[in-house]
């Protein structure tokens, strides 16, 4: 883990000297791609008046946003995940008494999200605001209101398209195994959520390259980084996640994923009307399918 951390910290000194823009910081060395970089970059372009973040859907912490900026930066933070599992193997981790981090098992959702917040002593202008929960992504991130991050990381269904502003219906159980067994039905697209960062004050600014994560930074701090069309950020997901019936990965490509799911329902945040994913009319977008590189 200390080696780890160490070449983390080589890797973004020499990101910092050399890139000229979001496109050229990812590498990872606890995120599940190159979030670490991207945030290494953001924290050191944009104004952060406080070093505090908040994450939820972090699973066992060992893979997480936050997890190099609370080791390399010195951040605090408050952490969350609907396991009890997770969050006892967090408290046992050397990290919890090495750091000012806080673990709360909850199941969040739109109701519970502002209050298991404060409740811990959040609120108010923070650094980043991590969501990845794998589902009602869009309502929570629409519901909180007790804290004002500069950089909010969100995840975003590639599956959905780089046009439509859908999300999955709101539903408080929402469990990505329970609502469909492909594992591929969660979420928003990036559109939904650069429509909803936009009437919170946020300005989307990039994705990454594996095509899952949206970077949004508020408005008034935004400095030399530009806002970019979600349309343009957008990256088919460069993963191949989907289950059978039987629970097993069967690695199919993009539009056989599309199929498996193609009777869903997605909620339109413009018409505030259902539509299925098959409507969406996701065939092959030459300009989209395959450049694998974030911020072009």
């Amino acid at each position: 883990m200390r080696i780890q951390e160490a070449l983390g910290r080589i890797e973004s000194r020499l990101m910092l000297a050399q890139a000229r823009d979001i496109g050229e910081s990812e590498f990872r060395v606890f995120s599940q791609w190159g979030e670490d970089g991207i945030l290494q970059y953001l924290i050191n372009n944009v104004e952060i008046s406080q070093k505090v973040f908040v994450e939820f859907g972090v699973e066992n912490y060992l893979e997480s946003n936050t997890r190099f900026l609370l080791t390399n930066d010195h951040w605090s933070g408050l952490i969350m995940d609907g396991s009890k599992e997770n969050i006892d193997y967090i408290r046992k981790d050397p990290i919890y008494w090495a750091s000012n981090l806080k673990a709360e098992h909850l199941f969040i959702t739109k109701d519970n999200i502002n209050h298991a917040i404060s409740s811990n002593g959040i609120i108010g202008d923070i650094g980043i605001l991590s969501i990845d929960i794998d589902g009602n992504d869009y309502w929570v991130w629409d519901s909180i209101n007790t804290i004002i991050p500069s950089i909010v990381v969100c995840e975003y269904n590639s599956h959905f398209g780089p046009h439509a502003k859908v999300t999955v219906p709101y539903d408080d159980q929402f469990t990505r195994g329970r609502a469909h067994f492909s594992k591929i039905y969660y979420g928003a697209s990036i559109s939904a959520l650069a429509t909803l960062g936009a009437t919170k004050g946020y300005a989307l600014v990039g994705s990454n390259s594996a095509g899952n994560n949206a970077f949004f930074i508020k408005k008034e701090r935004l400095g030399n980084i530009k806002p970019i069309d979600p349309i343009k950020a957008y990256r088919r997901a460069q993963f191949r996640e989907f289950h059978n019936q039987a629970g097993d990965l069967t690695f199919d490509d993009f539009e056989m994923r599309l199929e498996g799911i193609a009777d869903m329902p997605l909620y339109d945040i413009e018409s505030h009307k259902l539509v299925s994913v098959g409507e969406l009319g996701l065939g092959i977008d030459p300009q989209t399918k395959s450049s694998g590189v974030a911020f072009k």
